[in-house]
């Protein structure tokens, strides 16, 4: 059992999984720092005349707690949209291709290596019906 998750933890997977955790929570906090000290500011510009209340409204007049901030709303999901556009064009875009790159390859490989072997089946089929002994190149394993 413990053999198991060792090699679960190894795999490499989990791995990459922990290093992307740690520079997405880094990098989720820069653009948190931008989100609240640059656009949050240019919303509420847009919102009523108090600046600590921005875009939004008032259930209950005089009562600061019953405000809805629609300001805080529209800068976190403008918050979600740029780490989600980092995230897919700066790592999940080039790890696809790199993906369907190494797969390509491999697949290039397999097929040369195919081939290789069936000229060697075809010369040596060829060598016995001349009635030739020598055997053609052998394919080590």
């Amino acid at each position: 059992m413990i053999k198991g998750f060792k090699e679960f933890l190894l795999r490499g997977n989990v791995i990459d999984l922990a290093v992307a955790v740690v520079v997405g929570a880094a990098f989720s906090a820069i653009v948190k720092a931008f989100t609240d000290s640059i656009i949050q500011p240019l919303i509420n510009s847009v919102g009523g005349t108090d600046q600590a209340q921005g875009l939004g409204f008032l259930i209950r007049n005089g009562q600061a707690n019953t405000f809805v901030d629609f300001g805080t709303l529209i800068t976190a999901a403008l918050n979600f949209i740029i780490i989600a556009a980092v995230v897919y064009f700066v790592i999940v875009m080039p790890f696809e291709k790199l993906k369907a790159l190494r797969a390509k390859q491999g697949d290039d490989a397999a097929a040369l290596t195919e081939a290789e072997l069936l000229t060697e089946i075809r010369d040596l089929i060829a060598q016995q019906g001349s009635g030739t002994t020598s055997p053609g190149p052998k394919h080590e394993q």
